[in-house]
């Protein structure tokens, strides 16, 4: 079977990043509490920012015409969409140009590159979208302008949350591989973690008091299943606390709109950022005990080659002594 061309190659490619924001940003849509457009969970934004990460820049295409496909049906006009649209691939382009140039690796085993992710992805790049969204949509009249901060904000936190919850796990998919061998007591251990985690969650996202409730899961979680694991425990937390709130149940529903969304994505973003922190540091820590692991086993390969080599020399030296004196014992008789 002959490969694809490249220019086929690519408009394939695009055609999956263009499918694959259209259904993150359908799934967004569910959440919306502005102009049934504006999601304080926004995966379409974890998306556009892992598409460059993995397949490269070339594909922003996809970005953008998956955001004009998400948009085009909300309006309120074709202008404002293409802007709407920009705006949703300039964000996450300009954030994956400054963590490329500041030196993020997409394995996420440092915790420099955490740090990264959600200085200039999770915050950087989702403020311009944020504020080139919703400068638009006042503009054209769709909002008054003093909704300006409030609808910013909720959008500004969707994305960032998006980033937070989906683009690190985007990142990890590459390198997930199911372990062949797998104990009994392993898999009941992850079935007790998704459990506690989904409990939690609930628990969480109902009442004030069992807010702290999640961490000791999280915790749980990094240090047992790595990334995927405490990852995945984040998402399932952020999930329940953004479905409660936007219903008005659990600790946010006697604030108003903004003051609700406000607690939320602070409490979110605090367990996303825990996830990823502590996630990180663990497989950093698991990177330095390999490392240690293996310069201990070349240096104890070294002392057994020096110590073999010494050994041989030493029995060299006693057969040449031995020949030595048999010489001058020979030579004593002689005389």
């Amino acid at each position: 079977m002959r490969p694809l061309p490249p220019a086929a190659r690519w408009c394939l490619i695009v055609l999956g990043v263009t499918v694959c924001y259209f259904v993150a940003g359908q799934i967004g849509i569910q959440w919306a509490i502005v102009r049934e457009q504006i999601s304080p969970l926004w995966p379409a934004a974890g998306v556009a920012l892992a598409v460059p990460m993995l397949l490269g820049p070339r594909f922003w295409p996809g970005i953008f015409l998956g955001a004009l496909l998400t948009n085009i049906a909300l309006g309120p006009s074709l202008g404002t969409v293409l802007v709407i649209s920009a705006g949703n691939t300039i964000g996450p382009m300009l954030a994956y140009a400054v963590m490329r140039r500041l030196g993020f690796r997409n394995q996420l085993d440092r915790l420099p590159d955490a740090v990264l992710l959600v200085v200039a992805g999770a915050i950087g790049g989702t403020a311009v979208s944020a504020a080139l969204g919703t400068g638009v949509l006042i503009l054209d009249g769709a909002l008054g302008p003093g909704d300006f901060w409030a609808t910013a904000l909720v959008w500004w936190t969707g994305d960032a949350m998006g980033v937070l919850t989906i683009t690190p796990l985007l990142l990890l998919a590459p390198r997930f591989r199911l372990p062949k061998q797998v104990s009994l007591i392993r898999w009941g251990e992850a079935a007790a973690l998704a459990l506690f985690a989904v409990g939690t969650a609930i628990l969480a996202s109902t009442t004030t008091s069992k807010l702290f409730l999640v961490f000791p899961v999280l915790v749980w979680a990094a240090l047992r299943f790595r990334q995927a694991g405490a990852l995945l425990c984040s998402l399932c937390v952020c999930t329940f606390t953004i479905f409660a709130a936007i219903r008005g149940l659990g600790p946010y529903g006697s604030y108003e709109l903004t003051t609700r969304m406000l607690h939320v994505q602070a409490y979110d973003a605090t367990v996303g950022l825990t996830a990823l922190a502590l996630s990180t540091i663990v497989l950093q820590r698991d990177r330095a005990t390999a490392e240690i692991a293996d310069a201990w086993r070349q240096i104890t390969e070294m002392v057994d080659l020096i110590s073999a080599r010494q050994s041989l020399r030493s029995a060299m030296t006693q057969r040449e002594d031995a020949e030595t004196q048999a010489a001058c014992s020979s030579r004593k008789r002689s005389r």
